[in-house]
């Protein structure tokens, strides 16, 4: 049975770490809003539990295991202990810590995609005929999850360019992405309409690339049924996203601060998509450096193509707070993405401008009653932001 407790700050791969830089600012910051209610309809419990699912039937040797709370205990001393390497640095970790925390967290995620399905409708794309290629009407390539790319960009443009889309195709560029964010975008897949298609790449310091395939396949592949299930069950049995071909995933093994204007562009490419930071930009200004997460969020002003989203989600209040300066003086980070992004004479004059679509300071995530998981889950709360990139008006 999935129980239900208030969840606290959790760790978090970060990108190589780097002294935190000083940095000055007057502007008074916000003050912490009462946290917001959602309600779960019973179809969103419905949903929620074929996610679970999925988790459950991917990792089910991972959580049979008889060793299973051995390794979370010691994977939870290593992120305790802010030892990185240690919590990521084997498959059987990932994994555990894929089956552990990952779920709650794509549940979540997949509400908050279903918040801002309207915003995600302008970014659908239908690619022309003569830019395709011919390598994607290859029905054996449609759909399949893409080796993990971390050999640069020239094998990124390389594999762009085999996969090209010609749907109504989604792009997502889920930065610190992994297991929760292939999950949800597969919601969020399930419910669109039947013509989208999705394109997501998943990019982190840790090698996730099995995982991520792992449960691209649990997405993609319908469950295995008992033998004893009866005929209705096996004529309705089907993989969440259908045709498999309408999801491709890429991963790719890559810190995000170690990139420039151009590398970002050229991952990026030249159509709108969304990126997504989901519990990620905390731990960039905290563990890679208020200076060098500054110039990460300037760079991406000037490659990110214009009507892209960026989509903020981390933990809330005092749990996502930056310290700068020699006295540690403590930021939001909230604050801290304003006043880089919204102040339009401090980013690059060659870039875009911000627009503010969504903000929320604090929200809960209560999981739906009966949920079933092999573990206890855990509600969460956190803080949401949604931008949008508009063109620099021309002098």
């Amino acid at each position: 049975m999935a129980k239900k407790t208030s969840s606290s700050k959790s760790s978090k791969l970060p990108p190589r770490t780097s002294k935190l830089a000083a940095a000055t600012a007057e502007e008074a910051m916000p003050t912490e809003q009462p946290a917001l209610e959602e309600q779960t309809s019973i179809e969103e419990t419905k949903a929620q539990q074929r996610l679970l699912n999925i988790f459950g039937d991917t990792f089910k040797d991972v959580l049979g295991a008889d060793d299973f709370n051995t390794v979370l205990q010691r994977v939870k001393q290593a992120l305790f202990n802010r030892d990185f390497e240690a919590a990521f640095g084997s498959e059987q970790f990932l994994e555990v810590y894929a089956a552990r925390w990952s779920p709650a967290r794509a549940l979540c995620y997949s509400r908050v995609f279903n918040q801002i399905t309207g915003d995600l409708e302008p970014l659908l794309l239908t690619a022309a005929a003569g830019d395709t290629g011919d390598a994607y009407n290859d029905e054996a390539e449609r759909g399949r999850a893409s080796p993990t790319v971390d050999a640069g960009e020239e094998e990124w443009e390389e594999s762009t360019k085999k996969h090209a889309t010609t749907d109504n195709t989604l792009k997502v560029f889920a930065i610190g992405g992994g297991a929760a964010e292939i999950v949800a975008f597969g919601e969020y897949l399930r419910g669109a309409t039947s013509n989208v298609a999705g394109d997501i790449t998943l990019l982190d310091v840790g090698p996730w690339g099995e995982v991520v395939e792992k449960l691209h396949t649990g997405l993609t592949t319908p469950p295995v049924l008992s033998k004893y299930a009866s005929a209705a069950a096996k004529a309705a049995n089907a993989a969440l996203v259908e045709p498999a071909t309408r999801l491709r995933s890429t991963f790719m093994q890559q810190d995000i601060l170690q990139l420039d204007s151009d590398s970002l562009s050229n991952f990026l490419g030249k159509t709108p998509v969304i990126i997504t930071m989901l519990f990620t930009l905390n731990e960039l200004y905290t563990s890679g450096g208020i200076k060098l997460t500054t110039a990460f969020l300037r760079n991406l002003s000037v490659a990110i193509p214009t009507s892209s989203l960026l989509l903020v989600v981390d933990s809330p209040g005092s749990y996502s707070e930056a310290a700068v300066g020699k006295e540690a003086k403590k930021y939001p980070m909230q604050w801290l993405l304003d006043h880089t992004l919204l102040q339009t004479d401090k980013l690059p004059s060659e870039g875009c401008t911000w627009e503010k679509l969504k903000s929320h300071d604090s929200i809960w995530f209560r999981l739906g009653e009966g949920l079933r998981y092999p573990i206890a889950l855990q509600d969460m709360r956190y803080q949401m932001h949604l931008y949008c990139a508009n063109p620099r008006p021309s002098d």
